[in-house]
């Protein structure tokens, strides 16, 4: 159905590899169709200094979270039919581990976030280069537009406002379709440089 009727399919984070293979088959039944797809995806941030600044900070999350919160949000994941929730379910298994980067299922990429909320579980940690550098690694992929959120909310949005957005080839007068809420074209704006991506980052409340 959306090979057939969409024009942007967006998904749940997951490593390069498994994005990379989920791409290339909505595009292959896409094109039986006739039709061209864009996608975008949905991850959660934990931008620091260094990477070692934010392992410390998922790790610090991760031991004060409750076990008994954990076991309910897997309990309630697992009622769910959604295949993308059963993918993300994959990811960690439901275990809390002792050290959070033992949930690190490719480099800078962790899956802990899925242990303590149902739905997108997966998000970036790392360094502003380390999380820029996955973000590319998305894009190249063919992801057009991203959708990231961070806790504490306020901190995390300026965290990688000031720190990873300038190192994305970033145009904010894109045509795509995928845009932050409320968001108002410029009534002027410099073209984008020969050659650059169109990246859309959008921040949310959860």
């Amino acid at each position: 159905m959306a090979a057939k009727h969409i024009d942007n399919y967006l998904t749940w984070g997951e490593p390069p590899a498994e994005t990379a293979e989920l791409i290339a088959d909505v595009r292959a039944r896409a094109a039986r169709h006739g039709r061209s797809i864009r996608f975008g995806i949905r991850l959660n941030l934990i931008v620091r200094d260094t990477d070692e600044q934010a392992w410390a900070a998922a790790q610090d999350m991760l031991d004060h979270v409750d076990d008994g919160v954990v076991a309910r949000v897997q309990t309630e994941s697992a009622k769910q039919e959604s295949v993308g929730q059963a993918r993300q379910l994959a990811f960690h298994k439901g275990v809390k581990p002792r050290f959070a980067q033992e949930l690190e299922v490719y480099p800078n990429v962790w899956s802990g976030f899925g242990l303590i909320r149902g739905g997108p579980g997966i998000a970036l940690v790392g360094s502003p280069e380390s999380v820029a550098a996955r973000i590319r690694e998305y894009h190249s992929l063919g992801i057009d537009s991203f959708i990231v959120s961070g806790n504490p909310l306020l901190e995390e949005t300026y965290r990688f406002g000031e720190q990873v957005m300038p190192l994305l080839p970033v145009t904010h007068d894109d045509p795509g379709p995928l845009r932050p809420a409320g968001y108002t074209p410029p009534r002027t704006s410099a073209p984008a440089p020969t050659g650059a991506s169109s990246l859309v980052a959008a921040g949310r409340r959860r």
